[in-house]
């Protein structure tokens, strides 16, 4: 019986593993995309906070591309196809941090600067690219000048949310001037974040008939506004905390990044009730898709091998190093 909804369980993992990556990933280059150029000391501090988490968190990366690759064979041909170049954009950029991250701790103190600059950039291009490609997915890779200004938005909306998540998890590790400045550029953050999300909650319905009939239909209409209604709170209280940091003995200072983890995957079910069960919007389903039945049981053992040894160490590693970041040191 399970075997003819394969392809649907499928898509729900391979979107679990782009949720996870977005929160985890995203909060790491968030922390590089903020670096402050003209403060070492903040700088090391920032890179400590992410040390023992940024590698890991690109596995969920890895897990949701390998998914789109063996189990649905023909729609990451267009997929790849349409964003080969972004995604080129994208690998130099996660390069870009890779070795800046591990160079910075051996190179002279007068190249370090270097290396910490090309860190901050890959965060950038990886982000930028991101969430440009996001853009072209949602709008089923159409060309003309809305779908690659929808793109450019999308572009720009991804990279203040990533700012803002890694925003509030520098406000959760760090403590004094640092975090004093990471909730300064988090309040910003959030307010450019949260304009992006409306101009594309606004944008996306008027593009697609059937993401307006999915939304404004009743009784879809009263139920599905709790999502904004949410959000709105979830920003408006993480804006608020953010204004009075730092507070009496930290209290809290886990709130904000738990608050934007929430937004994120309230917009991520939005996103996902927007277009399920197409795996390309306007495109393609997760049926059309997918691979032979066969072939998909075969993957599906794997991943349920594999996906509870991945979850127990990312549990493990925020459980071994929680709590406030320590001084950067290397030996």
């Amino acid at each position: 019986m399970i075997d003819a909804y394969l392809p649907e369980i499928f898509l729900c993992l391979m979107g679990l593993s782009i949720l996870i990556y977005a929160v985890l990933d995203g909060y790491d280059l968030g922390v590089g995309m903020t670096m402050p150029m003209a403060n070492e000391a903040h700088r090391d501090k920032m890179i400590a906070s992410i040390g023992p988490f940024w590698d890991a968190n690109e596995t969920w990366l890895v897990l949701a591309i390998g998914i789109l690759l063996i189990a649905f064979p023909f729609a990451q041909s267009i997929i790849f196809t349409a964003l080969y170049f972004p995604t080129f954009l994208m690998l130099v950029g996660l390069i870009l941090r890779g070795v800046s991250f591990d160079f910075r701790a051996k190179a002279k103190d007068h190249h370090k600067y270097r290396w910490d600059l090309l860190f901050k950039a890959g965060s950038w291009l990886t982000a930028l690219t991101q969430g440009y490609m996001l853009g072209r997915y949602v709008m089923g890779f159409e060309a003309g000048f809305g779908p690659q200004f929808f793109a450019l938005l999308s572009a720009l909306c991804v990279s203040a949310a990533y700012s803002y998540i890694g925003s509030a998890w520098l406000v959760m590790k760090a403590t004094g001037a640092l975090q004093k400045q990471a909730a300064k550029i988090g309040r910003r953050a959030g307010w450019m974040a949260t304009l992006g999300m409306l101009s594309i909650s606004i944008a996306n319905p008027l593009i697609s008939d059937v993401v307006f009939e999915r939304w404004f239909s009743l009784p879809a209409l009263f139920l599905l506004a709790t999502i904004p209604f949410m959000c709105i709170v979830l920003i408006i209280s993480v804006d608020r905390y953010l204004a009075h940091v730092p507070t009496y003995k930290d209290i809290g200072c886990w709130f904000p990044f738990v608050a934007v983890t929430l937004v994120f995957m309230l917009n991520f079910l939005a996103l996902a009730y927007s277009f399920y069960p197409q795996i390309i919007p306007g495109v393609m389903s997760a049926q059309e898709a997918a691979s032979a039945t066969a072939s998909l049981k075969v993957i599906f053992y794997g991943v349920a091998v594999v996906l509870p040894f991945i979850l127990l160490y990312t549990a493990l590693a925020y459980r071994i190093f929680w709590g406030k970041t320590k001084d950067l040191t290397y030996s």
